[in-house]
Formats: structure tokens, C-alpha cells, sequence
């Protein structure tokens, strides 16, 4: 897959439709912008491609700065760097506009992407995301302290589904190990490669700055907000602080944590209703 120059960096980015992987214009399929989450790498499965939005739209999706197999340079990151990244991404592949879903941390950006280049994005899906300020801010990743794999592990379960409860962990400790043996896993992922405790530092960061929530009101786009009951990452109440402040917006929760993607079912099929309007 290729790399890209955009702005100061190289973005290391795929594209795929309703068939295989595409390399040119494309027949089929609403244009999708995705933006992954906070650790993002494509190179984790399964991911966008793998769900059932492949089956309906013509993906674009990327590593962010500091992420995966994009640049990560040891400079500070704003999220205007992040919206203003994602902007020129578009700008070099040339699509004018399309519809956006951003995810947990990329919903974040996805939030100063529609504000910053509001003619870029047609329809937007924030998931399981926050707008900071008075909105509320998801779960501050930066204050933790360092831990092992396996310890991260152990306080994100339940952290992003909070039915996963120590009661829960206790009742079912083989399915428990089962998470965290699957979460070490995936964080070997380009484990060992330059500037990766550099790229992640310096996302979390500019995590910590973000802040969209007295602008939203300026958004006159149709926007699904949706999420999780049981996520104590991006919690229910900043969902339906967003759903407050952006005018004319949809707010739908699913059964599930900070995963809700993966845990109802129900949920692609109502993004990709909303977004194939």
C-alpha cells in the first residue's frame, strides 16, 4: 500500500471499495474518509476494510501522525495538525468532499476536520468521541502512569466496557485473560520501531488539547453521534453533549463499551444508513 507526502510528513494510507483493494478511480460506493483512534494502525486487524462498511462505500483511511507507518516526528502536534492533515490527504488522492466517520480520537479530529474545512465534509459520523470544554472530555490517556502490556490491559477492559466489572472478572476469568492475551497482541503491532514511544506521546498530547465544544454550533451538516452505554472512555453524557450543541443531530446508543462497533451488530448497518443518504 502506498505512502504519501502531506504537509510536513509522509501518511501511509489504503483505499478499498466494495471489491478489492483500488488503485485508480473508483465505479462503486459512496467516498468515506475514516479516521482511526488513538493508537490507530492499519496494519491491526481486523479493521474499516474487514467491516460491513467495505461492502458499501470506497474507503479512505490512514494512519495518523505519530501512528502506525506514518511519520512521527518529534515535534509538538496540534489537532488543527491532525484536521489540516487529513484535509491535504484528501487534497493529494482528489476528492473535493465526502462523508467522514471518525472514531474515538479520530472522531476528535473528525470534529476540527468538518470545522476548519467545513466544505470537505458532507455528511459525519462521530463515534464513541468526545468535544472536550465544557462537553466533556474522554478519558485523559495522558495521566497514566507507564505500564506493562499486559497492565494496560488489565485497566482498559474495563474502563471501556464498565460491565466488565471486577464482579465480571471474577465470574469469568478464562474470557478476561482472553482479552488481555488479545490486546498484548495487537500492541506488538511495530512495537519496536524508531520513534514509536515518540509518535504515541506526542498524539496523546495533542489529545489533551482537544477542545471543539463552543464551536460545534457552527456545523450545518448532518451528524450521527453514536457509542456505547457502558463506555467509560467516551462516556454516554459526552455523546449526548454533542448531540446538544450540534444542531439537527442524530444520537443513537448501541450495546456496547468504547468497542460498541464490534459488540452490536446493529450499529454499522445504522452508520451506513445514515451515511448513504
Amino acid at each position: 500500500m502506498p505512502f504519501i507526502p502531506v504537509r510536513d510528513i509522509e501518511i501511509y494510507y489504503e483505499r478499498q471499495g466494495s471489491g478489492p483493494v483500488l488503485h485508480g478511480p473508483v465505479l462503486h460506493g459512496p467516498r468515506l474518509l475514516y479516521i482511526n483512534g488513538t493508537g490507530g494502525d492499519l496494519r491491526r486487524r481486523p479493521n474499516v476494510f474487514d467491516s460491513p462498511l467495505a461492502a458499501h462505500f470506497d474507503i479512505l483511511s490512514y494512519d495518523q501522525r505519530g501512528l502506525g507507518q506514518s511519520s512521527r516526528p518529534d515535534i509538538p502536534y496540534t489537532m488543527a495538525d491532525y484536521a489540516d492533515d487529513a484535509a491535504g490527504l484528501l487534497d493529494v488522492i482528489g476528492w473535493e468532499s465526502c462523508g467522514v466517520m471518525g472514531v474515538s480520537f479520530g472522531g476528535m479530529v473528525a470534529q476540527e476536520l468538518a470545522l476548519r474545512h467545513p466544505d470537505r465534509v458532507e455528511r459525519l459520523v462521530l463515534a464513541c468521541t468526545s468535544s472536550g470544554g465544557a462537553g466533556g472530555s474522554s478519558y485523559p490517556l495522558h495521566t497514566l502512569p507507564p505500564l506493562s502490556p499486559a497492565d494496560k490491559a488489565r485497566w482498559q477492559i474495563p474502563t471501556a466496557d464498565t460491565r466488565q466489572d471486577a464482579a465480571w472478572q471474577a465470574a469469568n476469568p478464562a474470557e478476561f485473560q482472553a482479552l488481555i492475551d488479545l490486546a498484548v497482541e495487537g500492541g506488538k503491532v511495530g512495537a519496536d520501531e524508531p520513534n514509536r514511544a515518540i509518535g504515541a506521546r506526542r498524539q496523546l498530547e495533542a489529545r489533551a488539547g482537544h477542545d471543539t465544544y463552543d464551536r460545534l454550533a457552527a456545523l450545518h451538516i448532518p451528524v450521527f453521534v453514536c457509542g456505547g452505554r457502558y463506555d467509560g472512555i467516551a462516556t454516554p453524557a459526552n455523546l449526548e453533549a454533542l448531540h446538544r450543541q450540534i444542531s439537527g443531530s442524530q444520537l443513537e446508543f448501541f450495546e456496547g463499551g468504547h468497542g460498541f462497533l464490534m459488540q452490536d451488530v446493529r450499529a454499522y448497518t445504522a452508520i451506513a444508513r445514515f451515511l448513504s443518504v
